[in-house]
């Protein structure tokens, strides 16, 4: 844990539990795992032969057949992560986990049981739905759980558990695609049912969000929960200290009046500002087009005369994995703006090279090689920074009275241009529609041009910085640019206590219930 510490900048009278920060957010970070499994299986599903001549009429899914069967599991998650905020908010950050993996297991059930396309994509949808609950409450837990030290990493580590995922999935789907029975895509779907079974068993054993209980003003439960969170006892000072901070942040907040989802999208405490820049980066990463690979790319590596297309998808996804690792130990190194402007540079070049050699060098061995290698480094560009820090981003930057409802609307913004471009791209490559084949990176790159551009004009610098030392970041700090020589005060609680003697009471009253 030394090791970590100096990895992380942490700084030298750190309290508590180094092991515990790690273990709790790398295990909720685990549900990425079911996002990226279910993303990933489906590629090679519609690629196996058995599933298209068991599946279809004529031995080979159509454009409109892929659209809908790949695109359906992203409009079931867009309604799971803007239903989230149900549970989220009135059972608790733990138990709409709990929900969203009873949920998922019956979808895979159902598609394990299908035997032609209308029951695999209700199953398909109803898996949707506990992804999305699951990915709009995953990063939410991770911030509000962690120690600002390693924040940034755990959070980092859900898209890291994401490409596990993918690879998993690749893994299984080259050693079962070439099997002429129903094992060729029951095997991997059913894999699914270990991971939710794994995900709700340590929801069962992990505590609740202390700032959940804030927010129900159950003081005596948030100590508990921080007193486990932290492996501190429950009176020790640095506890106090924390749960004082997040008491006050939580009561001045709540001096703006109750909350509703459209209080997301209010000025009031800069929340406008907040929002539009957590859906605009959630958005742009799906419109990076990495989702292109992992959903199409073995179809798309197909049509392009690569042999082994199976291999090729799974040397991407190992890419994938492996340089997820350098972004979670950079970001509380390097920041998160710094990481996204050089991730967007290293994207926008790549698939420009892809764009255009494939463009002048159609069906060649050359342009074949220069696809898939500089396809790993767009693959490696997105998962040292993108990947991770859009999650990072949004599970940070609002405040605690519309955090839960924030970042499932910005979920949901990832979910929906992720059905978009699901339902679109077969349409964009078919030979048969618009046929762009390796010309829709042109698309893909003109987008991570904007996401440079987004970056460095809207994303602060939130290195270092407590959840509600964020809040002031917002309120004192008018530009992005400027966000880096951002010096926060004392604490939130002493710096509005000074001007605040209601408040002041406020707090007392609120810990001596206790």
């Amino acid at each position: 844990m030394g090791i970590l510490q100096t990895l992380f900048k942490a700084e030298d009278d750190i309290q508590g539990s180094k092991f515990r920060a790690v273990f709790v957010g790398l295990f909720v970070a685990f549900g990425g795992i079911l996002f990226g499994y279910d993303t990933g299986t489906i590629s090679g599903v519609l690629a196996m032969d058995y599933v298209k001549q068991q599946f279809t009429s004529d031995g080979h899914f159509s454009a409109n057949q892929t659209s809908l069967i790949t695109a359906i599991l992203s409009a079931g998650t867009f309604c799971g992560a803007m239903l989230a905020p149900l549970a989220s908010d009135t059972l608790g950050r733990r138990l709409g986990l709990l929900i969203s993996t009873v949920i998922f297991t019956v979808g895979v059930i159902l598609q394990v049981a299908a035997t032609e396309q209308n029951l695999l994509i209700v199953g398909r949808v109803i898996a949707g739905l506990g992804v999305g609950v699951l990915s709009a409450i995953v990063p939410l837990y991770q911030a509000e759980a962690s120690p600002k030290w390693i924040r940034g990493a755990v959070t980092s580590c859900y898209q890291w558990a994401i490409t596990i995922g993918l690879l998993l999935a690749a893994c299984v789907n080259q050693g079962t695609h070439s099997r002429s029975d129903s094992g060729s895509y029951r095997i991997p779907i059913a894999i699914q049912l270990l991971w939710a079974i794994i995900m709700f068993t340590g929801m069962v054993i992990l505590p609740e969000s202390p700032r959940f209980y804030v927010m129900k003003n159950k003081v005596p439960e948030a100590r508990r929960a921080l007193s486990k969170l932290r492996g501190l006892s429950g009176d020790h000072s640095f506890v106090e200290a924390e749960l004082e901070e997040i008491v006050a942040n939580y009561n001045y907040e709540r001096s703006f009046g109750s909350t509703s989802i459209w209080d997301c999208f209010k000025p009031a405490n800069h929340q406008l500002k907040r929002i539009t820049t957590g859906i605009a980066i959630q958005a742009l990463q799906q419109l990076t087009g990495i989702n292109f690979i992992f959903y199409y790319g073995t179809q798309f590596f197909q049509n392009s005369g690569i042999k082994n297309p199976f291999i090729i998808q799974l040397i991407m996804n190992i890419v994938n994995v492996v340089m997820s690792i350098p972004g979670i130990a950079l970001v509380e190194i390097a920041g998160r703006r710094n990481l996204l402007l050089w991730g967007a540079v290293g994207m926008c070049v790549s698939e420009l090279i892809v764009a255009a050699v494939g463009t002048a060098l159609p069906d060649s061995f050359s342009a074949n090689k220069t696809l898939i290698a500089f396809s790993c480094t767009f693959i490696a560009s997105f998962a040292a920074t993108w990947g991770p820090l859009a999650w990072v981003v949004v599970g940070e930057i609002f405040p605690l009275r519309v955090r839960a409802k924030s970042v499932a609307v910005c979920a949901a913004s990832n979910w929906l241009f992720n059905f978009a471009i699901a339902y679109a791209t077969p349409y964009l490559v078919d030979v048969d529609h618009a046929n762009l084949q390796s010309k829709v990176f042109f698309i893909w790159g003109g987008c991570t041009f904007l996401c440079f551009l987004f970056v460095y004009f809207y994303i602060y610098e939130t290195k270092g910085l407590t959840l509600e030392q964020i809040d002031e970041l917002f309120d004192t700090c008018p530009s992005a640019r400027h966000s880096k020589g951002f010096v926060p005060s004392e604490g939130f609680a002493a710096h509005e206590q000074a001007n605040s003697p209601d408040l002041d009471k406020a707090i007392v009253v609120a810990i001596e219930k206790v």
